[in-house]
């Protein structure tokens, strides 16, 4: 596919609007958590430039604007409900459903409500599920013990608040919470439609956190004693690694570039000064970029040199085949339109993904059965 496709500017859906297209900058920022290296994008090999995706089977369907994802153990699902704050557990070999709880304090409104979780990295032995959740003053990290052995229903404890006072809006409130390979917990933030929030780098809006799991800023961030790892975000949607422990994340655009983007610690990635690819050497710039009716991007994921994004309002996943923290090739897309919005797309293993759409999310166009999580095998 080209670079870059015509553009045609548009109303947004999904809190991004503009013109369409698609293009991948040939230069990108080289990016490590602190515990590594910084990687050598040119002495890599690339992840090959077109691959495939193939829809395995439905999973469970006739969810309820399902939203974070996180994988037990013994390989069952949790799954967070955005507008009814409920955690539900799913049974990927039946499709059984079963509803752990409704998590207190949750206060749903517009973009905001429970939104990422994810496994303690002790999960073994404390059993503790990290939640992102909008409440009726702020964006909180929390956490609750899971006890199966309760009834239905009755299975999560009471909510521990990790961190709080990030800031909360109708738009833009982040939410994607994920363990990183050195054991700190990682948080993208929104702007919450302030856009002077994501350059200061006192306020925690339109930032990438590092914290420790019990909520202290982890040690090594860029900033002393600050939790802000990378700032100048608009949205922040996504957050994986690579096999070499670097982050990668993706976030909204306004009205003309949605971005993938290889995340440096104490690094500026521009908004609300600028938008996609930029010449000023402040910032860094993304490593794709697509118009947003093609994208308004949402989950990523990492998976054998590549990164699949789940696109909301541009209804299909995109493939970002990767050298080192550079787009190797122009992005690939699949399932245009085939499912409706698609909200989280995780690993699954042996060369596989989760995929969860989001048709009930008020954006979408919802009918019985539409919000589903899908099992893809992807090359």
């Amino acid at each position: 596919m080209p670079a870059v496709l015509a553009a045609a500017l548009l109303l947004a859906a999904g809190c991004s609007s503009g013109s369409s297209g698609v293009g991948f900058p040939g230069q990108g920022p080289r990016t490590a958590p602190p515990s590594t290296a910084p990687g050598r994008p040119a002495t890599e090999s690339a992840a090959p430039a077109e691959g495939s995706v193939r829809v395995l089977r439905t999973v469970a369907e006739n969810l309820k604007s399902p939203w974070g994802l996180a994988a037990l153990p013994g390989g069952d699902l949790l799954v967070s409900s955005r507008d009814d704050a409920t955690i539900t557990r799913v049974d990927p070999g039946t499709g059984r459903t079963t509803e752990l709880g409704t998590v207190s304090g949750v206060s749903p409104s517009g973009e905001g409500g429970l939104l990422g979780i994810a496994l303690s990295p002790h999960y073994a032995s404390d059993r503790m599920v990290y939640a992102y959740f909008t409440s009726a003053s702020d964006n909180r990290i929390v956490r609750m013990l899971y006890d199966p052995r309760k009834p239905a229903g009755e299975q999560l404890g009471a909510p521990d608040t990790v961190f709080k006072g990030i800031p909360k809006g109708p738009i833009h409130n982040g939410g994607r919470i994920a363990f990183g390979p050195d054991g700190m917990l990682y948080a993208g933030t929104g702007e919450s439609g302030k856009r002077g929030l994501a350059q200061d780098r006192n306020s925690l809006g339109g930032k990438i956190l590092r914290l420790t799991p019990d909520g202290e800023p982890a040690p090594g961030n860029p900033f002393p004693d600050s939790p802000v790892y990378s700032y100048g975000h608009r949205n922040v949607q996504g957050l994986a690694w690579d096999d070499r422990q670097r982050l990668f994340a993706s976030e909204f655009g306004q009205d003309t570039w949605d971005e993938l983007n290889a995340i440096k610690p104490g690094g500026n990635y521009g908004w609300p000064d600028a938008e996609g690819r930029s010449s000023d050497p402040r910032f860094q710039n993304p490593i794709a970029q697509w118009h947003t009716d093609e994208a308004s991007p949402s989950g990523i994921a990492y998976v054998h040199g590549v990164i699949w994004m789940a696109a909301l309002k541009g209804e299909r996943l995109w493939r970002v085949p990767l050298r080192g923290t550079r787009a190797a090739a122009a992005p690939q897309a699949f399932l245009t339109g085939t499912y409706g919005r698609l909200r989280t797309v995780a690993p699954a293993g042996d060369g596989k993904l989760w995929l969860i759409t989001s048709n009930t999310d008020g954006r979408g166009h919802p009918k019985k059965g539409d919000d589903r999580i899908l099992e893809l095998r992807v090359n």
